[in-house]
């Protein structure tokens, strides 16, 4: 017999964390997340993230075994900011069975028309700012930091629910190795001659007010973005401590016109080639000691050898001076030495020509395709 339940209990939420280590056996690909990590996402008392959203989670379980999980969300400053009325689902799990996915999906459309919503969106995990999207091509490898990785049953699954494509997010390596365009690299140079433009690393003793000045940036340079959704400094800098034991500062870049900030790029370590040497997820007893040694000690060089060029922003006044193209040059000039030649810029949007076409540019090479799903209620 099937039950959908919410989840309510200490119990529950450990079944919750816990159910996607039985999902993925046969994918080695897969890389297990920190389940402290995830349980602080969740946690809607300590996420800011929860001050404008509310959250439905729930567990599939039959005949005593849990076979499925999902959140619905609904995020007010989404719906307000796109004059909307959108549930998402996030966090989504579940065996190869159409009538488990059915019955979860089901409990969050009703929950959701119970809200007055019209239309249900996902994956995200547990928004556009977090992680987004589910994997459609690219299964052949790891995903790197802060991106999803599902099997690609899950397609058949959601699609076979009714939903349909919304927007598809794309992610292409960017390879020190295989050099820019002539082009690309003498249109770098000239506009750092002609528009007074230097380019910093972030001021990891002034980390407050560069969280601030990324911030501002940030909510700027992203407005018109399909999916776009404003961040308040409460939540942005919740993201930013997060992200800020992993950071390493000759990769965070601020550049600035005639000494004001007018764009950043920020690009973290893969630490996804870390937990995978963790496989259970637990820092206790042994998974911390991997951590510290993989990661902040002497394995590293060896270890976290790969990047993810996770936002690079420009104000609309810039956009006319390439400095998305000038941010690329830094990093590719930069990341040998950090031992990181390789980095992933993601998630570019399908129809973002001008990134698009910055990147083939560079040859970069596409390697893998996420899709966000939609399903009018």
């Amino acid at each position: 017999m099937l039950e959908i339940k919410p989840v309510v209990s200490k119990k529950d939420w450990r079944a919750f964390i816990s159910l996607p280590w039985s999902i993925y056996t046969r994918y080695p690909h897969w890389v297990p997340p920190l389940r402290v990590t995830v349980r602080d996402t969740l946690n809607t008392n300590k996420n800011p993230f929860f001050r404008h959203a509310q959250m439905l989670p729930l567990l599939a379980e039959r005949d005593g075994e849990f076979v499925g999980r999902v959140a619905g969300i609904i995020d007010q400053v989404h719906n307000d900011y796109h004059c909307e009325q959108s549930a998402f689902f996030g966090f989504f799990e579940c065996v190869n069975d159409q009538r488990t996915c059915d019955a979860l999906m089901d409990t969050v459309a009703d929950w959701a028309r119970e809200h007055g919503m019209n239309r249900l969106l996902g994956p995200v995990n547990p928004s556009t700012n977090h992680e987004c999207g589910m994997l459609i091509d690219g299964f052949d490898k790891d995903p790197r930091i802060m991106m999803p990785y599902n099997p690609p049953y899950y397609i058949d699954l959601v699609t076979g629910y009714g939903f349909e494509r919304a927007k598809d997010l794309t992610a292409w390596d960017v390879d020190s190795a295989k050099h820019f365009t002539d082009r690309l690299v003498k249109i770098a140079d000239r506009q750092k001659r002609r528009s007074q433009i230097t380019v910093r690393e972030v001021d990891m003793r002034r980390f407050d007010r560069e969280v601030g000045t990324i911030l501002e940036i940030y909510n700027q340079a992203w407005d018109k973005n399909w999916g776009f959704v404003p961040m308040d400094e409460t939540e942005f800098r919740h993201m930013a401590n997060d992200m800020k034991m992993i950071m390493d500062p000759g990769l965070c870049l601020i550049a600035e016109v005639g000494g004001e900030p007018a764009a950043f790029g920020l690009t973290l370590p893969n630490i996804n080639q870390v937990l995978k040497k963790i496989p259970a997820g637990k820092l206790f007893p042994s998974g911390i000691f991997k951590l510290l040694w993989y990661f902040f000690g002497p394995g590293r060089k060896s270890t976290v050898t790969e990047s993810r060029i996770l936002a690079l922003g420009i104000k609309h006044e810039h956009r006319s001076l390439a400095l998305g193209a000038l941010l690329y040059a830094e990093y590719i000039q930069r990341s040998p030495a950090l031992g990181m030649p390789v980095g992933e810029a993601s998630w570019i949007l399908e129809d973002n020509r001008e990134m698009l076409h910055s990147l083939e540019a560079m040859n970069a090479e596409q390697t893998r395709r996420y899709r966000v799903y939609q399903k009018a209620l």
